[in-house]
């Protein structure tokens, strides 16, 4: 606090009361853009939720709040969703693709078929993100890895993103 003071009183001598208010402007923009930011209605539409938040939200609401926050790494999103069991489609800047599954287990249910079973010529196919808030077993990683392009997502990496961390962060190359 002292060294912006001192600033300001160093600015005033150089160049006059110009710097003196325009500091002031500055750090009063900065304030109220803090004080918006932390307001939850505003943070959530941006992306970020706390891990209060995130156990709060029903199936639909976790859809919702991944699709904002992928949308805040950069990704264009799109919902496919029936009511009980919502999918996301997603395609970032450098045309990866992304199709994300809500589950309590990894597992595909019987009646469900990939979002999109046909391939255009040239096309790799979209890599499945498996979102969970608890974690998953053994098995569910296995089948993961069996299948192949499938990414789980659990509670904790969930969290961390929900705070700021990017999806390709997370993920560590596998896009």
């Amino acid at each position: 606090m002292c060294a912006l003071v001192a600033g300001l009183a160093a600015g005033y001598r150089a160049a006059g009361v110009a710097v003196p208010v325009a500091g002031g402007a500055a750090v009063l923009l900065l304030v109220a853009l803090g004080a918006r930011r932390r307001r939850p209605g505003i943070r959530r539409r941006s992306g970020y939720y706390t891990s209060d938040e995130l156990l709060e939200l029903d199936t639909q609401g976790l859809a919702l709040a991944v699709a904002r926050m992928l949308r805040r790494d950069g990704w264009r999103v799109r919902m496919t969703s029936a009511p009980e069991r919502p999918h996301l489609c997603a395609k970032d800047k450098g045309g990866h693709r992304l199709e994300v599954a809500f589950r309590p287990v990894a597992e595909p249910l019987p009646d469900e078929d990939p979002l999109h079973p046909h391939q255009r010529r040239g096309d790799t196919s979209p890599l499945r993100l498996v979102v969970h808030r608890g974690t998953f077993r053994a098995r569910d990683v296995r089948w993961a890895h069996r299948e192949g392009r499938i990414c789980l997502l659990d509670g904790t990496a969930l969290r961390r993103w929900a705070e700021g961390t990017r999806l390709n962060d997370l993920l560590a190359g596998q896009l």
